[in-house]
């Protein structure tokens, strides 16, 4: 009970040393949207043939009229309250738009860094026993090839064969099949509210739009993950304690994964952070491409029509997630190596 205390109490010390950095992310993205061009009272007025009048009075009731000081004091004052402003585009408040659209850019981030580990680990772990070998240089042929390409070419590519040619995928056009009724929303993330409403059909159907937008975000991030694994490896496999495993007799596959790969974790792990951080940011193309109703597509759409407020909230989101990746992260050492501690 005292060293769980402990852990709580360096967590949220952390989590207080975080704020500052918070701040900043408000204030510089609250200043930047200021700054960019395009007037959101003119665009959101009635259109391109708007008179000064109504500008003018939408530029009031947005508060656009006040000194840029005065506007971010009162930003600041909604974002403590946990007011993050409303969306002009869809006339709902900011914090309903995220909470609904949320669940699907989780679901999609954790489905392909899911797929991603599952390929490079194994890769990692092979091409770092036969370095140099054919198998070392395909998988950095592969890697290689997974960071030139764009996400939104391989997403075309993908949907071009897998839909197009073959057949296999369904149409990529969201999170379910238009013909096929979505199940009652308990946690907002498809695959898991089907397999509490026991719908058997809902959940091959998400699972299936699925498939196509997580193998494309999971190439992106192979490369990164396939690295580290086989540069943390091959690192290990040189180790003292490795040629006394393998002096005692122990298996080569004992030695590998209970033993090698465990110490090998740390770097994969803090890599597999920042990807995930990463992934969450920079998917705004696959959710373009596969018409996928996340909070990435719904920032960039706010971004296009000069609405400031979903944009902000988008970026002090992202922020908050990656101050909860960072502490998920420093758990996990703990787990990875028991030397290690949050403190």
């Amino acid at each position: 009970m005292r060293a769980f205390h402990g852990i709580a109490r360096r967590l949220g010390q952390r989590l207080l040393a975080s704020l500052p950095a918070l701040f900043g992310v408000v204030v510089f993205t609250f200043l930047l949207m200021r700054v960019l061009p395009g007037d959101p009272a003119a665009f959101f007025a009635s259109g391109p043939n708007a008179g000064p009048e109504e500008v003018e009075a939408l530029r009031r009731e947005m508060g656009l009229d006040q000194p840029i000081p005065v506007q971010l004091l009162h930003y600041l004052g909604d974002v403590a309250r946990g007011n993050l402003g409303r969306s002009l585009s869809t006339g709902q408040p900011v914090v309903d738009d995220l909470r609904r659209r949320m669940p699907a850019s989780l679901e999609l981030t954790f489905c392909a860094l899911a797929l991603a580990l599952s390929l490079a680990l194994p890769l990692g772990i092979l091409a770092a026993l036969r370095p140099n070998s054919l198998t070392d240089h395909a998988v950095r042929l592969l890697c290689t090839l997974g960071v030139c390409m764009p996400t939104f070419v391989s997403g075309l590519l993908l949907i071009y064969t897998f839909y197009t040619l073959l057949g296999w995928a369904p149409d990529p056009s969201g999170r379910i099949d238009v013909f096929v009724s979505q199940p009652p929303e308990v946690t907002g993330f498809l695959l898991v509210d089907a397999l509490l409403a026991g719908d058997a059909e809902a959940w091959l159907a998400a699972a299936s739009q699925l498939v196509l937008p997580a193998a494309t975000m999971a190439l992106f991030v192979l490369a990164p993950l396939a690295r580290m694994t086989r540069a943390s490896m091959l690192a290990v496999l040189t180790s003292d304690f490795i040629r006394t495993a393998d002096a005692l007799g122990l298996s080569r596959r004992q030695v590998v994964l209970v033993y090698a790969l465990r110490n090998a974790l740390l770097p994969v792990i803090t890599i597999m952070g920042i990807v995930f951080s990463t992934m969450l940011g920079a998917n705004v193309l696959v959710e373009k491409v596969f018409s996928w109703p996340g909070v990435a597509s719904y920032a960039l759409d706010a971004l296009l029509a000069s609405d400031y407020a979903p944009v902000q909230g988008f970026v002090l989101l992202m922020a908050m997630i990656f101050v909860m990746v960072n502490l998920a992260i420093d758990v996990l050492y703990g787990v990875a190596d028991p030397r290690v501690n949050v403190g």
